[in-house]
Order: structure tokens, then C-alpha cells, then sequence
């Protein structure tokens, strides 16, 4: 299908703009109407009938260019004030400056688009039919790019296994909740870690999630009037505010968004999936059992909410896809900020209150060089570029890798012990490695000292700081000084000895524990932390394992009293340089609220239950039972 587009359209809705808006020479929408082609608005088909709104800025010349394209639940409509549509004609000029045509869209049922809207419903078939439709145009020479961050990237993995000709190559950032399951991870989308569900959706989907009854434009509106009536409204809701640090609080948690009048949508039937439900292998999630046929140029950020999984697809790609070409074409870089904030490094850039240096690195020139060279044609020249750049924390410098972890990453065991009061920071737990702390420890104990606390789900352990992103203020992403929520006597402290020479840190993170509890269901949790001299202790990753899916996130397995348990943790992941002088350290507890949801160690649902129970876990440390951690230890 062609497009038809008036120019004279546009020109006479900008024509009824307030004066002052339009004497803004400055606004990127008045260099835009000097060198782009704007269509705005365009209804474009897919194969069930439904049409998703378009706009389209395309260079001003008589010959085929190549699209960037981006896909979006959230609003772009130019006509609203405020920053968001600044940045939104500020990225469509920035593109067509480079001779593309930059092309964004929102996801059906969203604002202008048709349909019912379900957060990766269909985004296969849609994705795959707007490649074709853009391929199509006679602007356009045929290859299609994607782009984007979060929701604008989380559909693009999916998408990339159907290898549509004309996707000639991607640039996902911050992308976990486009990953279902990949090796170990269950993450279905960023919904759960280690079967806890993250508590980050309910606050996001009260904002994004359409009620089930909601304004729409009629099928027939034409194109001028959906750009004239954009001028005036734009189907976007204005929510009350929330305060979620309360708002998460309220049980059953399948209530939370009812309990604050918020909108009728697909969190209720979400919140009652399980991680290996039949549901979440449909729609737009992408699998392990999948293939992938686009080259990638991956982000990550060690302060996202989900770096462990994304690195893990990222190697999944590398290893499996079926064309040599695609696996050869896979590149990742991981930058030490939070989610989306690729671009915001400053010379001092802070996560959280902790200090990481000078983090920035030319993004947008090695991103112009990626898609220079996958959709021109003009003979540029591929970029040479490392295969994994990655930002050490504390030694605070970008450094490169053919893979990761970088092969000189060696896993060192260092084993918890005590003599059974590891409460809290002023206990006896230690973290004991042979090589490098104490020449003459064998291993691990010969007897067993356990380490008990009680888990109260009525006063979880607070989350302070971490690797997540939109919860609505209930939690500050990033590091954190810990020590005082380490006074807790259910959080179990085990720290090494101060360091005599430094050690970087730079891979995945394995932990095993063995754990018995009077519960029949309940959680454990660990976070790694980096101890400076002065005592401030900084998170750098954490995670957690729901005890009923110790066998596999596909059964549930419950536990009887006096039993030991052994757990492997799903994997978390860091590139941390501990200086000379510093400890290493990993708490332990039962709980990370509002980060995961709480264990109410029922054995029951969670989400559908409002009274708790007290358990009392233990964590076992001994030959027989040699809870461990184990380090990528990168080797000089």
C-alpha cells in the first residue's frame, strides 16, 4: 500500500498554532519542516484489519532511504508542551539529518492506534507487517532498523526470530521485559526473579494499562482529522498521583491497583500466572527455543532490572543463532548507570549515591556507525568496535572483551561461615576464600553452625537502593550505603577480611545455599556488596529464590521441617574493581520489599492472600552443607 500524504495538510494545521509556539526558532519541529517530509497520523494496516497510528519524518529527496523505526505503548503526540515532545522531534531530526527516515508508531490499542491492547500481545505479527508495509513504500530502499529503550525495545527479540528480509538490524536497550525464558532465567518479561514476582509491573502497568472501557476515535476518522483533533486531545490519562511506598503495601497484592481506583486491565489476569505458565510462551515474548536472525548491537546497565537475563540472551544469540553471519554479528555494551540512561554519564556520573567516574562513551557515533553499515549501502565500512565493552565500577574505566565473561574470569568459591550469630553487621559471619584470605582453611567448616533469623512478612526487609526501575518512587534505583538497614537482625552479614591487594569482579555472580525452614514455602535472598574502609557499603546486585521452585520454575515443591535444602540462586551479574583495603560481603535474608513481592510462607498463592506467617529460616554452612558464592575473578 502507498502512502498519499498533503503537504499543504500539515502546513495548515501548523498555520493554527499559537503564534508563539511557532516563533520558537529553536523548536527541532521548525527545522524539521525545513529538511523532512512529515506525515503524521498515518493509519497503517495490519493483517487483521486493525490500523496503527503513524508518524513519518523522511529526508526531503527524490531517492530511497532507509527507515529507523520505533515501536511505543507510551504517547508521541508533537502537539502536547513539555519535554517529551521536544525529544520526540528532536530524535526524528537528528535522524533525518543522517539520511534516514525515522518512523514511530504506537502499539495496538494505544492512544491513536486501534484495537485492544495487551503489554506483548502481538507484537509478531505486527511488528512483521509494518516491516512489510515500510518496505513497500516507494521512499523507502527496503531495509528497516529498530530502536528503542524499555517498552520501545522489548518487542524487537521476538520480532528478530521471524527474520523478516527487510529487518536489517537492531538496537535493543534496557530490553529484559521483552525476555521470557532464556537457560536458567524465568523472567517472563521482567514479571518474576527466581519466582518472586517484581513488583516494578503493578506501578508501571497502573500508568500504561488501558481500562477496559476507554475513549477511541471512530474506525472512519481520516488522517485530517485525527491531526486536527490531536491539537485538542490525545486519548492520554491523567492519574491521580500514588504514593506507592504505601500503595504496595496493600494485600491481597491482586487488589493493589483496585485498592487505588486504578484502571481495569490485564494485571488481573497476569498477576495469576505462574513462571512457566502455558500464556506467557504466546504473544511477544522471545524464548530460547526460538531463532534469531537479525545483528544486534545490545545496551545493558548494571543498574537495571534485569542485566543478568539481557547478558544471558546476548550469549544465547552468540551461541545458537542458526545463521554464522548473525552470530558473528552480536554486540554488547554494558555501562554502569540505570535503566535507559545510557546518554546521561557525566564526568562524575552517580548511581544512587554512589560515585562511578567518568562514564560516558560515544553511543550515538558507534549507533550511526552500526546502521550506517547494515542499511546504506554506500559502501560504508564496517565499525570496528570491540565485541563486549563493559564499565568497571571502582576502577571506574571502560574496558573491552571478545566475550563475556571475559575469558580470564575464573569462579572462586568463597564460603559462608560463623559460629552461628550472623545477624546483622556486628556478627561473626565471614566470607572465606583459601587462595586469596587464609592458606591454611581446608574448605569449608567440618561442623555445621547454622545462622537463624525470623521472617516476618508483616515487616519485610526494606528495599534500599537496587537494580530496578518504575516503581512510582517507592524505590531509588541504584547503590545505596547499606549499613544501616544491616542492624536488622533478619539480614545475615558475611563479609571477607579487608583486601591486601584489589580484585575486579566482572562476570556472573552463581550462589548455592543450603536452608531449612518451619515454613512450607518462603523466599531467600542475597546482595552482593562492595565494603569500603570507612564502613559505607554499597549494593551492587542482588537476587532471590522462591523455595517451592528449588527443582524448577515448572513445579512446585514444598518444604517439610527439619529438612536441608540446597538452592541455586538465580545468577546475578556485576564488573566491580574491590580495591585494596575494601571487603567483600553478601547479605542474606528472606526478603526485598518492595523490590519482589513478600513470601507470606503460606505455601499458598501470595497474590491472592491477605494474613502471613512468621518462619523461622536457617541457613546452613559446613562441609556437609558448603554454602558458597562464587566469584568471576578476573585473572591478570
Amino acid at each position: 500500500m502507498k502512502i498519499a500524504f498533503s503537504r499543504l495538510l500539515v502546513l495548515n494545521v501548523l498555520m493554527l498554532l499559537p503564534a508563539g509556539l511557532l516563533a520558537q526558532e529553536d523548536h527541532p519541529r521548525d527545522a524539521l519542516e525545513q529538511i523532512a517530509i512529515i506525515d503524521q497520523k498515518v493509519m497503517m494496516p495490519m493483517r487483521d484489519g486493525i490500523r496503527l497510528c503513524t508518524d513519518i519524518y523522511r529526508p526531503k529527496t527524490e531517492g530511497r532511504v532507509p527507515v529507523v523505526f520505533s515501536r511505543t505503548p507510551y504517547n508521541f503526540n508533537g502537539w502536547r508542551d513539555g519535554e517529551e515532545s521536544t525529544r520526540g522531534y528532536r530524535r526524528a531530526l537528528d535522524w533525518v539529518e543522517k539520511g534516514y527516515a525515522y518512523v514511530v508508531q504506537n502499539e495496538r490499542g494505544r492512544y491513536f492506534s486501534e484495537g485492544q491492547w495487551d503489554i506483548l500481545g502481538t507484537p509478531t505479527t505486527d511488528g512483521y507487517d509494518a516491516f512489510t508495509w515500510l518496505a513497500e513504500q516507494d521512499w523507502c530502499n527496503g531495509k528497516v532498523a529498530t530502536i528503542g529503550c524499555s517498552s520501545t525495545a522489548e518487542w524487537q527479540m521476538a520480532v528478530a526470530a521471524l527474520d523478516h528480509p527487510a529487518h536489517a538490524a537492531m538496537v535493543p536497550q534496557g530490553f529484559g521485559a521483552g525476555v521470557g525464558r532464556v537457560g536458567q532465567f524465568y523472567e517472563q518479561g521482567n514479571w518474576y526473579r527466581g519466582g518472586a514476582m517484581q513488583m516494578l509491573f503493578i506501578s508501571w502497568l497502573y500508568g500504561v494499562q488501558n481500562d477496559r472501557i476507554r475513549p477511541t476515535f471512530p474506525a472512519d476518522a481520516t488522517q485530517e482529522e485525527l491531526i486536527r483533533n490531536s491539537r485538542y486531545f490525545d486519548l492520554a490519562p491523567e492519574r491521580p498521583s500514588v504514593d506507592w511506598s504505601q500503595a504496595l503495601r496493600h494485600l491481597p497484592v491482586q487488589d493493589i491497583i483496585k485498592n487505588i481506583d486504578g484502571p481495569d486491565g490485564v494485571f488481573e489476569d497476569m498477576i495469576r500466572r505462574k513462571p512457566d505458565d502455558p500464556l506467557w510462551y504466546q504473544g511477544g515474548l522471545y524464548h530460547d527455543d526460538m531463532p534469531f536472525g537479525v545483528p544486534g548491537f545490545w545496551f545493558v546497565s548494571w543498574f537495571d532490572v534485569a542485566s543478568s537475563p539481557n547478558i544471558a540472551l546476548f550469549n544465547h544469540v552468540r551461541e545458537n543463532a542458526d545463521d554464522a553471519e548473525v552470530r558473528d554479528n552480536q554486540y554488547l555494551i554494558i555501562a554502569p548507570v540505570l535503566h535507559c540512561s545510557f546518554t546521561r554519564s557525566t564526568e562524575k556520573t552517580m548511581v544512587g549515591d554512589l560515585d562511578v567516574g567518568d562514564a560516558r562513551l560515544n553511543y550515538d557515533e558507534q549507533i550511526n556507525g552500526w546502521f550506517d553499515y547494515w542499511l546504506k549501502g554506500d559502501g560504508s565500512k564496517k565499525p570496528e568496535m570491540p565485541r563486549v565493552q563493559y564499565y568497571t565500577m571502582g576502577s571506574n574505566k571502560w574496558q573491552s572483551a571478545d566475550q563475556w565473561p571475559p575469558a580470564n574470569a575464573e569462579l572462586t568459591r568463597f564460603f559462608l561461615t560463623s559460629g552461628g550469630k550472623a545477624n546483622t553487621l556486628f556478627g561473626d559471619g565471614r566470607l572465606v576464600n583459601d587462595a586469596l584470605y587464609a592458606p591454611d582453611h581446608s574448605g569449608a567448616p567440618e561442623s555445621d553452625q547454622p545462622d537463624t533469623f525470623k521472617y516476618d512478612p508483616m515487616l519485610p526487609v526494606p528495599s534500599v537502593g537496587g537494580n530496578v526501575c518504575c516503581t512510582g518512587g517507592a524505590i531509588e534505583a541504584g547503590s545505596y550505603d547499606q549499613q544501616d538497614l544491616e542492624q536488622r537482625e533478619d539480614i545475615l552479614v558475611y563479609s571477607t577480611e579487608p583486601l591486601t591487594e584489589g580484585v575486579e569482579v566482572s562476570g556472573f555472580i552463581e550462589a548455592t545455599l543450603y536452608v531449612s525452614s518451619d515454613a512450607r514455602d518462603t523466599d531467600f535472598t542475597i546482595k552482593l556488596i562492595d565494603v569500603y574502609p570507612d564502613g559505607r557499603a554499597f549494593n551492587l546486585d542482588e537476587t532471590i529464590l522462591r523455595a517451592r521452585y528449588r527443582e524448577g520454575f515448572d513445579e512446585e515443591v514444598f518444604m517439610e521441617p527439619g529438612q536441608v535444602y540446597q538452592l541455586e540462586m538465580s545468577p546475578m551479574s556485576t564488573s566491580n574493581y574491590f580495591a585494596e583495603g575494601h571487603r567483600i560481603r553478601i547479605e542474606v535474608s528472606s526478603s526485598n520489599f518492595p523490590r519482589f513481592t513478600r513470601n507470606l510462607n503460606t505455601g499458598g498463592n501470595n497474590f491472592d492472600e491477605t494474613e502471613g506467617v512468621v518462619a523461622t529460616n536457617t541457613i546452613h554452612h559446613s562441609q556437609e552443607y558448603p554454602s558458597q558464592i562464587r566469584l568471576p575473578i578476573v585473572k591478570p
